[in-house]
């Protein structure tokens, strides 16, 4: 391996110092979540554990600390003149990927062959949702579907294929919608219980271009209530299931985008990602999630959860159904300003079969710091990119920890004020949801700020790590996924130490608006998903798919136990 140590000096910052660490907290469901959550939202209980809270936050680490940066409150990077500007249209690979997954293409051709309708994919895809709803252990992915809805859209797709004039490469393939995003006729309940009690007025920006592709709209997914935390619980539409392992937890807050990937309902879903929620339950779920650059695809049309650190993306089958999707929901969009700085898209060399040229950065302790599992097999990909001419340097990474908190205190503050208006409906909320607004509460204006200072050291810190490697590589998660607690279906559930855990590499793409894609690369001894994760400079999403095309073609991928695979 080749060594070359960069750091980074900031004013303030200590070098060579890696601070994260496990947390060693209770976890709660049940009757004990009902009990804190009342204890924590009495007045006398708030104030004698408030102080404990933002303890094991690390806010008050982070107000302590000297930061003279300006305060920067949108990730939002100016395209560097020299940014490749490779032709943005998609062309599809020379040959698929090894997986028995029924994939965006392989859908595609069967239509255009003959072999099947797009009614057929329509009925068998409905068949196959409602099937994997019943049992004593639903997978729970969707929450809503249309079902003539669906069939009209298929029957308007049959007849351009008849026609000879399909819209994309997506017309008539099953894609499903996380339920945070705006699309007719349904409401968009977030995951709530008194959100969303009429359709929405529009198809969000992601959803209308989907449509215009041809895309077969199935419905709306699952969630974590309002996507606070990374996990599959919701209280109000039951847990969702991971379909490697109905008894644990496939990750979130995209829960249901992610298990409907995975199970094999749909080749495709759009997910939402304010603190891993793309990557995470990709990861755990054993595909492919891509959050691109901050600005790259449009939040017009999406809940207004987390504007500051919010991305909206494609959880796939395989890297080419996520660049595929891609390549057709981004671009700028004149309803989202900050759409409008970015470069033209590029998807120039995505599916090249070759590394050579590229350098990958690894900061040793941070790559290392996970599941000795998780570790061994991300170390096995790494050399195995490294034998298709990829270069590795040893990188530093200072004030992880601080950005963590940033990024924490970022998404807890805007979160909260977003739900302001709804105090009223919070006792209609899960324990977990109204603990994290608990404490987004207690932040102050000064915390805000200060995290946003933060996060312009960080933009600097990556900024000046990028001038020497062109990719960042880490595990997805620290853990596999892990079991849905008892009574977790009921109540919901927190634990803290866990989504330390799942969120110990993700947060940085957030904070500092950087693209990141997780992508599958082997699996434990109890055959759960294991991910790794590549971060690159702003813009430079076609890079970050190059890689993990590559690693594509060097995994080989275990079906899920619960795989519901359409007649094609």
């Amino acid at each position: 391996m080749e060594h070359n140590a960069i750091g980074v000096a900031r004013k303030g910052s200590a070098m060579d110092t890696y601070e994260l660490s496990e947390l060693k907290l209770p976890k709660m469901s049940g009757l004990s979540l009902k009990l804190f959550t009342a204890f924590v939202e009495n007045p006398i209980g708030r104030a004698l554990s408030i102080n404990s809270l933002l303890e094991n936050g690390g806010i008050p680490k982070l107000r302590k600390i000297d930061i003279q940066e300006a305060p920067q409150f949108l990730p939002l990077v100016t395209p560097p003149s020299s940014i490749d500007e490779g032709e943005g249209l998609f062309h599809a690979s020379d040959d698929f990927p090894e997986t028995d997954r029924k994939t965006a293409r392989k859908i595609f051709n069967a239509i255009k062959s003959g072999d099947v309708t797009v009614p057929g994919i329509a009925t068998s895809t409905l068949t196959n949702i409602k099937t994997s709803e019943s049992g004593s252990q639903p997978l729970r992915a969707f929450i809503a579907i249309n079902t003539d809805n669906v069939l009209e859209q298929a029957e308007q797709s049959q007849k351009r294929h008849l026609q000879g004039n399909p819209l994309s490469l997506l017309d008539g393939v099953p894609i499903a919608i996380k339920d945070e995003i705006d699309m007719q006729p349904y409401p968009t309940t977030v995951g709530t219980a008194f959100l969303g009690k009429q359709p929405a007025f529009e198809d969000s920006t992601v959803v209308a271009r989907l449509r215009a592709a041809g895309a077969l709209l199935m419905g709306k997914t699952n969630m974590h209530e309002i996507g606070i935390n990374p996990n599959g619980a919701n209280v109000n539409f039951g847990v969702v299931r991971n379909p490697y392992q109905s008894l644990n937890d496939p990750g979130g807050s995209s829960s249901g985008s992610a298990a409907a990937v995975s199970a094999g309902l749909v080749p495709i879903a759009i997910g939402a990602d304010g603190g891993g929620s793309i990557r995470i339950p990709a990861a755990l779920c054993g595909i492919v999630g891509l959050k691109a650059t901050y600005g790259r695809i449009s939040e017009y049309g999406a809940a207004p959860l987390c504007w500051s650190v919010a991305h909206l993306g494609p959880l796939a089958a395989t890297v080419e159904d996520a660049a595929l999707t891609y390549s057709i929901i981004a671009g700028a969009d004149e309803h989202d300003p900050n759409t409008l700085l970015q470069p033209p898209l590029t998807l120039k060399d995505w599916n090249k079969e070759d590394l050579h040229g590229i350098k990958f950065g690894i900061y040793r302790r941070w790559f290392e710091h996970a599941n000795s599992e998780i570790v061994d097999k991300n170390l096995i990909m790494l050399d195995q990119l490294q034998h298709m001419g990829a270069r590795v340097h040893e990188i530093e990474i200072p004030q992880l920890d601080e950005m963590r908190i940033a990024h924490a205190m970022t998404i807890l503050a805007e979160m909260a004020l977003c739900m302001r208006p709804y105090r009223d409906q919070r006792k209609l909320q899960g324990g977990a949801v109204r603990l994290s607004l608990v404490l987004g509460e207690e932040l102050t204006a000064s915390d805000y700020i200060q995290a946003q200072r933060m996060r312009a050291r960080a933009m600097k810190i990556f900024e000046d790590i990028f001038k020497n490697v062109d990719v960042i590589l880490t595990p997805a998660t620290a853990k596999t996924c892990q079991p849905i607690p008892v009574h977790g279906n009921e109540t919901g559930w927190t634990d803290l130490s866990v989504d330390t855990e799942m969120m110990r590499f993700v947060f940085p793409g957030n904070l500092v608006g950087m693209p990141a894609i997780t992508f599958p690369i082997g699996y434990d001894t109890a055959g759960l998903p294991i991910g790794m994760q590549a971060m690159g400079r702003h813009w430079q999403e076609n890079l970050l798919l190059r890689v993990a095309f590559n690693a594509e073609r060097a995994f080989s991928p275990r079906m899920p136990g619960r795989y519901y695979p359409l007649d094609i």
